[in-house]
């Protein structure tokens, strides 16, 4: 038996109960792995309430490290005793131990420790394929980037700061923004003070930018259209504050601009692909040029203070849970 969160109806937080598991032993092509952190996501705070939906009841999560304890029939790409982690597959990472495709899993370099492998796998990997396949940066560039100071915002700083991109990012408070300036984010913008369009306007000398990252979407969507340059580029990667909703001839009048909402299962697959972004990723970190650490920790048994802690954007950041 492992202990696991479970939901048996969408809702807030309350929905997340801590259970006894049957774990079993891994089939063909599967493995046993026995977590040491697992990464939380907004994504999850989607499944969780609802917005993607999920057969019930279900686990949770879909993103994390640990230690594989056993390979079913078939299995080589892992053997008992690597380290791995993985940030697509079942839903069900919140737990001490689960069942897993082994195809799904990234071995762990000798050099990044469990703890800062759980803030990078899917976090690290959206923002590599954000900035090197769904608009592919190559230095030189400066791009508007929303929560700046957010799990993936921080590691979207430094990865800017290594291709010589200047970001400007969005934060609430004066405190989240010399965050992201420490990370390497050229300029930030308060939103509770400042005018997102003006204030992008003002650093790029009225052109605008080729591209905007924007997580948030309901609130800061026309913010967004309003940043570009003409022919730009919208990238909705997520929307913490409510769907997105566009009349393609706001588009036109705008700038003839172009917007895509990408999903990271389009840009992953197959395993090998999966494998190289994760060593584009890897490679920055060793050398020096990506630095991540969680910065908020709770145990497994209380994800649902973990949930209301990233709703309220109280964090910075990373958050893991520790079984």
């Amino acid at each position: 038996m492992a202990k696991a969160i479970r939901l048996s109806r969408t809702g807030g937080p309350e929905v997340l109960e801590l259970q006894d598991v049957e774990v079993g032993d891994p089939g063909p092509g599967e493995v046993r792995l026995r977590h040491s952190y697992i990464a939380v996501n907004f994504i999850d705070v989607y499944f969780r309430t609802g917005v993607y939906p999920l057969p019930l009841p279900s686990g949770l999560g879909s993103d994390a490290v640990g230690v594989v304890e056993a390979v079913g029939p078939g299995v080589t790409e892992v053997r008992p005793g690597d380290r791995v982690g993985y940030l697509i597959g079942p839903q069900g990472a919140y737990a001490e131990r689960r069942i897993l495709p082994a195809a799904v899993l990234i071995p762990l370099p000798a050099g990044i420790d469990d703890r800062t492998a759980a803030s990078l796998m899917m976090k690290g990997m959206t923002v590599q394929y954000l900035f090197r396949q769904v608009f592919a940066l190559q230095g030189g560039e400066t791009i508007l980037y929303h929560a700046a100071a957010g799990g993936v915002g921080l590691l979207a700083c430094q990865w800017a700061r290594a291709l010589g991109v200047t970001m400007i990012g969005t934060v609430s408070s004066d405190e989240k923004a010399e965050i992201a300036r420490q990370h390497g984010c050229a300029h930030t913008i308060v939103t509770s003070r400042e005018d997102i369009a003006a204030r992008v306007r003002e650093l790029t000398g009225g052109r605008g930018v080729p591209v905007v990252f924007d997580s948030v979407g309901k609130d800061t969507l026309m913010a967004s259209l309003d940043s570009l340059s003409p022919r730009g580029s919208l990238v909705s990667n997520g929307t913490s504050s409510g769907p997105v909703i566009v009349d393609s001839q706001l588009l036109a009048v705008k700038g003839s601009l172009w917007m895509t909402r990408p999903a990271m299962m389009h840009y992953i697959q197959p395993r090998e692909h999966m494998l190289a972004m994760a060593d584009e990723l890897f490679g920055h970190v060793l050398a020096g040029r990506i630095h991540s650490e969680p910065r908020q920790e709770f145990a497994l048994a209380e994800a649902a203070r973990a949930h209301q802690a990233l709703q309220s954007r109280s964090t910075v950041g990373s958050t893991v849970l520790v079984p």
